[in-house]
Formats: C-alpha cells, sequence, structure tokens
C-alpha cells in the first residue's frame, strides 16, 4: 500500500526529473524531497521509487522513462521513439564526430587522466585540434596538470559525454577484450554493414563529418611534435 511519505518520494522523484536538463544523484533527489516534506529518504529509497515510476510508465505504454546517466537520472523518450523525434525536430545540424575526434575521445576516456603528448604519443599524429574540438563540445575538460616535467595539462571526460553516449560512469566502458571479442563476432560485422549501408557510406571509406571540417583536420594529420 503506497503511504503518504511514498506518494511524496515518488513525486518528487518524478517532478525533478522531468524539469531538470541535467541528471540528478539519488542523494540529491532524496535531499530535495527532505528539505520540502521532512523525513529522511535515502538514496536506496529513490531508487525503488524510480523502479516504481518505470514500472508505471511501462504499464501505462508512456514513450518515457527514468534513466540512469552520468551518476544521476533524468527523464528521456525510449529507444523506439527515436524515428518520430527526429521527424517532428528534422535535425539537420546534428553534428557526427568524425575519425579523428573519435580516436581521441576514445583515448582520453580510457586513459584519464591523460596528457596531450600521451595522446599525440597513442595516436601518431598531432592533437591539437581534436581536442580544441571535443573541449567546445564539452565531451572533454581541462582535470589538472601533471607531475611531469613541465607540468603538462591533462584532460577527462565530463559528464556531457556520459550523458551523450548513454554512460552511467567510466566505469561502465566497455573493456578492451569486450571490445575485441564484438569486433571478432560475424553479427557485428553484418550489423555495422547494414548500417552503413544505411546511411549510404558503405564502399566510401571513412569520411570526416558532415559539418565542413575535412580542410581544418588536415592539421590532425600531421606527426605528433616532441
Amino acid at each position: 500500500m503506497e503511504t503518504p511519505s511514498t506518494s511524496s518520494l515518488l513525486r518528487t522523484v518524478e517532478a525533478i526529473c522531468f524539469a531538470s536538463d541535467e541528471p540528478v544523484s539519488a542523494a540529491a533527489l532524496a535531499a530535495h524531497h527532505a528539505e520540502v516534506f521532512g523525513g529522511t529518504a535515502t538514496a536506496t529509497e529513490v531508487e525503488a521509487a524510480v523502479v516504481e515510476l518505470n514500472r508505471r510508465y511501462r504499464a501505462a505504454g508512456h514513450s518515457f522513462r527514468i534513466k540512469s546517466w552520468a551518476e544521476g537520472y533524468r527523464m528521456a523518450t525510449i529507444q523506439e521513439m527515436a524515428p518520430v523525434l527526429h521527424a517532428f525536430f528534422q535535425r539537420t545540424d546534428t553534428r557526427r564526430l568524425s575519425r579523428s575526434l573519435m580516436e581521441t575521445l576514445a583515448i582520453v576516456a580510457y586513459r584519464q587522466p591523460v596528457t596531450k603528448p600521451e595522446i599525440d604519443h597513442v595516436r601518431g599524429v598531432n592533437s591539437d585540434y581534436a581536442l580544441r574540438k571535443l573541449l567546445d563540445a564539452d565531451f572533454v575538460t581541462i582535470a589538472g596538470r601533471s607531475d611531469a616535467v613541465g607540468r603538462p595539462l591533462v584532460y577527462g571526460t565530463t559528464d556531457a559525454f556520459l550523458e551523450r553516449f548513454g554512460i552511467r560512469s567510466i566505469d561502465d566502458l566497455p573493456k578492451p577484450r569486450e571490445i575485441e571479442e564484438l569486433l571478432d563476432d560475424p553479427a557485428f560485422n553484418t550489423e555495422r554493414a547494414s548500417l552503413l549501408s544505411a546511411e549510404g557510406l558503405l564502399g566510401e571509406g571513412l569520411q570526416p563529418d558532415a559539418s565542413g571540417d575535412a580542410a581544418r583536420q588536415a592539421n590532425d594529420s600531421q606527426p605528433a611534435t616532441p
């Protein structure tokens, strides 16, 4: 049976997740509930409230759920509604990350905190352009300075990166061995070919992103300087 305190917690979690533009942690949701309604709701009770709300949304056939992203919760539409929303918004300005940006982002994600010389060493090319673009996109941030000679800047990923890629935390990134197993799976190659064909990319090779960055990416293909 639902008690008044349970009801108020459900409504609090639902309202904040609906209104917030950023993921809100379970601890913060519990604190906001206690601030207004009193009591001592815990993060565990908030997590249970999210499960219950999603159960109700699913049972009622709603097109949204409360999702866990970047160590917090926010409301989002279900995957099945993506084509509908795409048709509605007609997003002609959707940005796709080029191969160079994806390479750099992957290195930062897996090796953070990491310096630019370390990124250049792994990629074998100068990463100035890629890092600038990723900083502008708020996928990468300056996380401090290294203790190495010259105290170079170190880089790490942001909550915006976690949110964009649907990852709860860095710990949820696939392990290198899992990636190798996926790439060796014939079913994956079939699905990849299907997706590339649907996008008109099959047989064209890897292309820069559609935002006209090809010329500026020339700098990204230069050998890394010591």
